[in-house]
């Protein structure tokens, strides 16, 4: 009805702070059990995408910012922000796949474990992130690195249009050739993106013929050779091949060495054929260190969900967490030497710190037109994992040193998905190259001149 405010036309839920279903709707805003002490005035949950021109123009008639959740993955929980209108996207979660064309048109709640298991009956496949229950929402945004980025490219290579809601209220469909500065944003811009994205249409892949896995664990202190080896061996693997090198505080006894801190590198084949996967992984069968490795995975075949399934319990829910990211000129001997005592001492057995190998394609073709780009030699990623509060501080303070080791200058790049980005206020300018930090910053400007939404979280 036309004399209805903004607020009555939501048909999802509009909660405002102070009312009995506040307290749940804020928490279940972040997956992290940490929850930022941020308080939005309001939480709409959108119940299609008809409501959020609606709960736009209710921020605007409030004078309130506007911040957005898809899925609610970010670590450092962007989207809860003090005096703001948090717009709740979780329901928007549907998931078409159209085999004829090779092609899906997802809401941005639909998670890596949808699109796989809505993919896979069709003999098609996506590279959806490494955990399963990350929404596409903000992992699109954000550029997407996950399973086969080396040989697919960064997930957002393969987002063709979106459909998208402006500061003015506007519904837009954005690609190649339609508003093509805000598609560019789109692919990269991550939590500081300055419209509501409502649905993707993304192109798919043939689902590979085989998917093979295969690792070697080894004590910590092993961590300088065996990184040393993990990245040259890398570097003449076919691109589907991905490898990975994991540091964690504790290990299991085995018949080869008692419990202990651990360094794993493994490696994952996405191949037309089960041998091709093989001749391929044959290279962790031939490692020079093998006899100093306390356990070994023989080749062993499995699919996407199996990956889900074990990635899952790396990152299990119910978890308090705090994650920071590097891109470093550096090589991975160098920077995995400098964390591997911090990782020993972590306060908790939890942690972890993941360092994939080349985990982007370096193809240009597939790294054009979207504001992400790789911005180093070598990528980590370092989790501080634990569920008691009372280690908060010890944890977050173990985060932060360990990022201190690995980037003693304080300028290196992050990757704005996961990034610490509390820590200071550069964090999210060195998430991009310089050029593409100013496009964005003009961009906003244009797209949203009274700066309805949210920018980047800064301290």
């Amino acid at each position: 009805m036309p004399g209805r405010t903004p607020a009555a036309r939501v048909e999802g839920d509009v909660i405002r702070r102070g009312e009995r279903a506040y307290d749940a709707a804020r928490a279940e805003a972040v997956w992290n059990g940490l929850k930022p002490e941020r308080f939005p005035d309001v939480i709409v949950r959108a119940a299609s995408e008809r409501d959020v021109p609606e709960a736009l123009a209710h921020a605007r008639s409030e004078g309130l910012r506007v911040s957005v959740r898809s899925g609610g993955h970010n670590w450092s929980g962007s989207a809860l922000r003090d005096g703001s209108l948090l717009l709740d996207l979780s329901r928007l979660r549907q998931c078409d796949v159209d085999p004829a064309s090779a092609t899906a048109t997802v809401g941005p709640a639909a998670t890596g474990g949808d699109l796989v298991a809505a993919l896979t009956p069709h003999g098609l496949a996506f590279p959806v992130g490494h955990c399963p229950s990350v929404a596409v929402g903000g992992y699109l945004l954000s550029g997407g690195l996950g399973w086969n980025s080396r040989a697919w490219g960064p997930a957002c290579a393969d987002v063709r249009e979106i459909e998208a809601v402006t500061a003015d209220g506007r519904t837009v469909g954005c690609g190649e050739t339609d508003h093509p500065d805000l598609f560019w944003a789109a692919r990269g811009a991550g939590p500081g993106f300055f419209a509501v994205v409502t649905r993707f249409r993304l192109a798919l892949h043939p689902h590979p013929g085989a998917v093979v896995t295969t690792g070697l664990t080894f004590p910590l202190s092993e961590t300088a050779r065996v990184a040393a080896w993990a990245e040259a061996t890398a570097a003449g693997l076919p691109a589907s091949i991905e490898t990975a090198l994991v540091l964690t505080a504790s290990g299991e006894a085995t018949r080869h060495a008692p419990s202990g801190p651990r360094i794993t590198v493994g490696m994952t084949a996405f191949a037309a054929t089960r041998e091709e996967a093989a001749a391929a992984l044959a290279v962790a069968d031939a490692c020079p260190l093998a006899d100093r490795a306390v356990s070994r995975q023989p080749p062993t075949p499995t699919s996407f969900a199996d990956l889900h399934a074990a990635t899952g319990s790396a990152w299990p829910p119910v978890h308090r967490y705090a994650a920071d990211t590097l891109w470093s000129p550096e090589s991975y001997e160098t920077q995995l030497s400098r964390v591997a005592d911090a990782v020993a001492r972590a306060p908790s057995a939890k942690s972890l710190v993941l360092a994939p190998v080349r985990p982007v394609s370096e193809t240009p073709a597939l790294l054009r037109n979207m504001a992400f780009s790789p911005l180093g030699a070598s990528y980590l990623v370092c989790y501080a994992i634990w569920d008691d509060p009372a280690g908060d501080a010890a944890n977050q303070q173990w985060l932060r040193d360990v990022m201190a080791a690995v980037d003693p200058s304080g300028l290196g790049g992050h990757y704005i998905a996961e990034t610490d980005l509390e820590a200071d206020a550069s964090r999210a300018r060195r998430a991009y190259a310089p050029a593409d930090w100013d496009r964005l910053q003009e961009l906003k400007a244009a797209w949203d001149p009274d700066n309805l939404f949210q920018s980047y979280l800064a301290p």
